[in-house]
């Protein structure tokens, strides 16, 4: 198979004061080559750049060649942003997973929600799941070679017909070799299982995770840790699929078997190794566990522990940042997935405590993907229009940014929802302005800063207080 053509690294961004910019580097150039290699991807260009004498070849936004000469300290960064981390295009995923969220989804979005990511460089590089079926052998070299660990594994189940069943794929049951391999390379992973009721949990979850606490121990634990997530299912999934929902009593079933492993693996190895996402404590309506619990969050990119530590959060900046009044007087709606809504409940109350503010909580399940979606971050542009019209919304809508996504355009003030309608046009037909919320800070401020215009034109952030990432 012909390796993948790697195209020159189109420049986006040079840092301020950073060597690139004391060199004249403009965004629309384009980075070739590093002492005479062409980087496949943002791994390579970090490698390449790890040197203190670099030769550059760069092509300007009119298409003319330079080479540049640059002496710098070895770990100085050059200061350059990219257009994409993958020079030589993303690796696809090349399974048929029923439970996975990009085939249950409808058509007619941009192209960019329908690319399954199954790339491995971004799994070492942002923490994305990938399942180890489509690598070349020259790409587990790499890995070993460039010691690219950790990386994030969705294994699902360790048994390979229930694998190869879950990802559609005959390859998916090699995944016990596979782990082997990352123990004699002393490389990591991170693990996830999505339980899907009937399919992998049960015995079967109690194989997988049994199978993955063998690769826990040693020196450099090949699974480093594993989370356990439910399936979360849209109403545009495949018609044919063999897929239910989690049931209440479902859920609580799993966190009575994960938490009895979970007590083994402390005895082990002096860690729980295994976590429960919060989804499971939100779906068996028992409260999430104490921070305690979760010792340095080693899942929290797959919701483990989130809602505790946004809790922690909250309350750091509450005694930062939370007055005792707030003037001008003003009622604000936040807007949350129902899922949270009793977790949040003591957020509000102590917002409230302030003279002057009221915030009120709009959580809402998801009309767009079906009413049993009920996080925050897949609520849509429909599900706030539908669920938002017939209340009063106050002086402005507070909005958490993990519903937002770019828009293909790459203009940072075009900001879209999932189904594709802007902040812009749900501020103006709710006719309410609307403030980003990127964290307990900027909530917390945005509560107590300057309220936004009536010009209804979109993410508005309270001065002196927001600033777009």
């Amino acid at each position: 198979m012909a390796a993948p053509a790697v195209r020159p690294a189109r420049i986006t961004r040079v840092l301020s004061d950073s060597i690139a910019e004391e060199v004249g580097f403009e965004p629309g150039d384009a980075l070739v080559a590093i002492n005479g290699q062409k980087p496949r991807d943002l791994i390579d260009y970090r490698f390449l750049c790890a040197d203190e004498d670099l030769t550059l070849e760069v092509l300007d936004g009119r298409g003319k060649t330079h080479r540049i000469a640059i002496e710098k300290d070895i770990d100085d960064d050059l200061g350059l942003e990219f257009e994409t981390a993958l020079f030589d295009g993303l690796m696809q995923c090349n399974n048929a997973c029923p439970f996975c969220f990009i085939d249950q989804q409808p058509p007619g979005r941009r192209g960019t929600l329908y690319l399954k990511d199954d790339d491995y460089r971004l799994s070492f590089l942002y923490g994305s799941y990938l399942t180890l079926t489509n690598l070349l052998p020259q790409e587990w070299e790499r890995i070993a070679r460039m010691r690219l660990s950790p990386l994030y594994v969705s294994v699902h189940a360790t048994e390979p017909e229930v694998r190869s069943r879950l990802l559609k794929n005959p390859r998916a049951g090699q995944i016990l070799d596979q782990l082997a391999w990352f123990q004699a390379e002393r490389l990591q992973i991170h693990a996830q299982v999505v339980v899907c009721p009937g399919i992998n949990d049960g015995d079967r979850l109690a194989t997988t995770l049994r199978d993955l606490a063998r690769f826990h121990g040693g020196e450099v634990p090949a699974v480093a840790s594993a989370a356990v997530v439910p399936v979360g299912l849209t109403r545009f999934r495949p018609a044919d699929d063999e897929l239910t929902p989690v049931t209440q009593a479902q859920a609580q079933a799993v966190i009575a078997q994960v938490q009895a492993f979970q007590a083994e693996c402390r005895q082990r190895f002096g860690t729980s190794f295994v976590w429960l996402a919060d989804e499971w404590f939100l779906i068996a309506q028992q409260a999430v566990p104490a921070e305690s619990h979760y010792e340095d969050y080693p899942q929290l990119g797959n919701g483990v522990g989130s809602i505790r530590q946004f809790l922690k959060q909250f309350e750091q900046s509450a005694d930062e940042y939370l007055p005792q009044t707030v003037s001008p007087p003003r009622v604000l709606t936040w807007v949350v997935g129902s899922a949270v809504e009793h977790a949040f409940r003591p957020i509000v109350e102590r917002l409230n405590r302030v003279e002057g503010l009221t915030v009120r909580l709009a959580a809402l399940a998801s009309d767009y993907w079906g009413r049993e979606m009920t996080v925050t971050g897949l609520l849509t542009g429909h599900d706030l229009l539908l669920g938002l019209r017939d209340r009063p919304l106050g002086d402005a809508l507070l909005l958490p940014t993990v519903m937002l996504k770019p828009s293909d355009s790459g203009d940072p003030s075009d900001t879209l929802f999932l189904d594709d309608l802007s902040v812009a046009e749900i501020s103006q037909r709710l006719s309410c302005p609307t403030i980003p919320v990127d964290d307990t800070d900027t909530l917390v401020q945005a509560c107590c800063g300057d309220l936004p215009g009536p010009s209804f034109g979109g993410l508005q952030p309270a001065a002196g207080y927001w600033a777009p990432s």
